[in-house]
């Protein structure tokens, strides 16, 4: 019986620990970077900070008061309590810290003055804490909210979603403020993007390669004897030929590419291969998939 449950409990704590790490990634981004620098990032915590460079008041105490309606909207939508504890958690952390951060004077200081430095680092710190918050399978509220109930109701994209209201912040800042800082919003905004997804699929890049050829076999045999992967067969028939031939399917690391080349070169050089970008592999040979 602990057997059955040892599990699911570690993977909650897990999740837990990666959102509260998430949060404070996050506020740690904005205030040694993003508010130093006087830059607006996208979304609700975008807003929060053209009011606060506005009027002074707290970029937590706003992104606060933005994401309580759409908190309940997300409650109602998105699953409950199962979807709350996480999103307040994430939530409240980043809010609460961001304003002690920013406001408690010993603490009141920055890194560089240099506003493309600011904009990189604070991308990526905003953007790895972002991914981690989704690893532990939470979200960040605010646009993400919004995203999620108008993709779930509506079947709206959720990157034009995200588009929309990033854009929504930017255009704000350059009206405000100066177009020179909605620009630079709109490289922290990529960056954080990247960032993200680095975090969530990890920085080794991996490729899957169709190969179409008479002589499958050895090309299968060689792919293990020399790369050490494997490769699955695929019965397919020409469109134009209308001849019945084998594919293989493989996926290696970047690294590989050239040398599965040579192999499908040596063994057939009459085959037809495409190479193309993978986002994930998990499974045998790369990330174990019960982990994820």
């Amino acid at each position: 019986m602990t057997n059955v449950f040892k599990k699911p409990i570690w993977r909650d704590v897990k999740d837990y620990v990666l959102v509260i790490v998430g949060a404070l990634l996050q506020a740690v981004g904005t205030w040694l970077f993003i508010i130093p620098g006087e830059l607006v990032s996208g979304g609700v915590f975008g807003l929060a900070q053209i009011i606060y460079y506005k009027f002074d008041i707290p970029v937590g105490v706003v992104a606060i008061l933005f994401n309580l309606p759409l908190f309940a909207l997300g409650w109602k939508y998105l699953g409950g309590f199962k979807f709350a504890i996480r999103t307040v958690l994430s939530i409240v952390i980043s809010s609460v810290a961001i304003d002690i951060l920013v406001n408690i004077e010993s603490l009141n200081f920055s890194i560089t003055q240099e506003p493309f430095l600011n904009t990189l680092f604070g991308g990526v710190f905003v953007g790895v804490g972002l991914g981690l918050v989704y690893l532990g399978r939470g979200t960040s509220g605010g646009t993400d909210i919004i995203a999620r109930i108008l993709n779930k109701r509506m079947g709206t994209s959720v990157s034009t979603i995200y588009m929309a209201t990033d854009t929504i912040s930017v255009l704000l800042a350059g009206l405000f403020f100066d177009w020179e800082i909605a620009l630079y919003g709109l490289i922290l905004i990529y960056v954080s993007g990247v960032a993200v997804d680095m975090t969530l699929q990890g920085i080794d890049v991996v490729r899957q390669a169709m190969i179409v050829t008479d002589n499958y076999e050895a090309v299968a045999n060689a792919i293990v004897e020399e790369l050490d992967r494997s490769s699955t067969i695929i019965p397919a028939k020409g469109g134009y030929t209308k001849m019945e031939r084998n594919i293989l399917f493989c996926v290696v690391m970047r690294s590989e590419v050239a040398r599965l080349k040579e192999i499908v070169n040596k063994a057939d050089p009459n085959a037809f291969m495409v190479v193309g970008h993978a986002n994930e592999a998990l499974g045998h040979g790369f990330k174990p998939l019960q982990d994820q």
